[in-house]
């Protein structure tokens, strides 16, 4: 099932807080380094590299002499930016001594919203790459607003892999990789080696731990990133931050932390834009019908089909779409007001101007 990474490919590799963060605040240079060797390990055998890297309030804490992180929102914003500063200077640091060059790249979700801002964003990090630079990626915690948040550096990593074509995603965490349960309360967890996005064991995973557990972002955020990463069939690897030499390993196709398989069929760069890269600004609840009609037949989205519309969209904006149980089945780009398609659920799309969604528009996630 594991595959070597096709040599000259970028790969994307993300560190968590809970790798790179004393117990006492700020940020353990020792795993800083070892994270640094993996990123230039990669480099070195022909895999451009972007880093995405948390840290910046753990950082920002000891730079201000503060004990406990913030719990108000401003609070939080200023040590991130007193943070990123010391946190991309350590990088430079690191990677300057081993001959190599860091940029800073800060994101919002805004930022990748729009089509134009998504495709320039993408254009920036290539040439960083093409030039033989590291580009240090992180959420601008110091501006973002709920609303614009990607919510995790797991699902941002996932995120940057579709930027870039990434033909791999390593996730570096605090154990080995993923587990079949949490091995803090079962000692007889046993490590999952390899899995499909689709397997039932990561939506217990998913459904079962939150934020916290087995890490800073949690088992459900690196099982949600590796299934966006899967939808461009781009594999992931979980793995031990601490293991010297583990990105390396996972981009040679050895046996390390937990693989999880991409999807053999690949959506559009258009679609994947769509599908992660647009925030939802609304839900639509469908019928059985429309749902037959869109997982077997391909087709649009018609007004007909829906039962219940959630939030305030406009033509132009995303939504979701639920299924009768209220499960996420497809993402898309309505052709309709949320307060005309109110108005007029359930009657035939030609008795409102046309498809809730096109086709074309529309990303099926099941």
């Amino acid at each position: 099932m594991r595959r070597r990474a096709t040599p000259g490919r970028p790969i994307v590799v993300k560190i968590g807080s809970s790798a790179l963060a004393l117990p006492s605040g700020g940020i353990d240079q020792g795993g800083l380094r070892r994270v640094v060797e993996q990123v230039e390990g990669l480099w070195q055998v022909g895999h451009p590299t972007v880093l995405v890297s948390s840290g910046a309030v753990a950082a920002g804490l000891s730079t201000m002499g503060l004990r406990e992180r913030p719990d108000d929102l401003p609070g939080l914003q200023v040590a991130a930016a007193v943070g990123q500063g010391k946190l991309v200077e350590s990088y430079a640091t690191e990677f300057t001594a081993r001959g190599r060059l860091v940029g800073q790249v800060l994101i919002t979700r805004e930022v990748v919203a729009g089509r134009d801002q998504y495709l320039h964003a993408r254009m920036a990090l290539e040439r960083m790459l093409d030039l033989g630079i590291v580009p240090i990626v992180n959420e601008n915690d110091t501006v973002v607003v709920d609303e614009l948040k990607f919510g995790d550096n797991d699902r941002l990593a996932a995120i940057v892999s579709h930027l870039v074509a990434a033909d791999l995603l390593v996730i570096l965490t605090d154990t080995p990789g993923l587990y079949e349960s949490d091995p803090r309360l079962d000692g007889n967890a046993q490590l999952l080696r390899a899995v499909r996005d689709t397997d039932a064991v990561l939506d217990e995973l998913h459904r079962t731990t939150g934020a916290g557990a087995f890490g800073s972002g949690g088992v459900a955020t690196k099982i949600a990133a590796a299934r966006m990463a899967a939808w461009s069939g781009i594999p992931t690897v979980v793995a031990g931050a601490d293991a010297p030499g583990v990105a390396v390993q996972a981009a040679a196709g050895e046996e390390v932390g937990t693989w999880i398989a991409p999807r053999r069929e690949r959506l559009s760069a258009r679609k994947l834009w769509i599908a992660f890269g647009l925030p939802s600004s609304g839900r639509v609840r469908i019928d059985e019908g429309a749902l037959l009609a869109l997982k077997e037949r391909g087709g649009s989205l018609l007004a007909v089909g829906v039962r219940e519309v959630e939030g305030t969209f406009m033509v132009g904006d995303a939504v979701e779409v639920i299924d009768p149980l209220g499960s996420l089945v497809a993402k898309g780009v309505v052709g309709v007001d949320a307060a005309v398609l109110m108005a007029e659920t359930g009657r035939h799309s030609s008795e409102i101007g046309g498809e809730v969604i096109h086709r074309d528009d529309l990303v099926m996630l099941v």
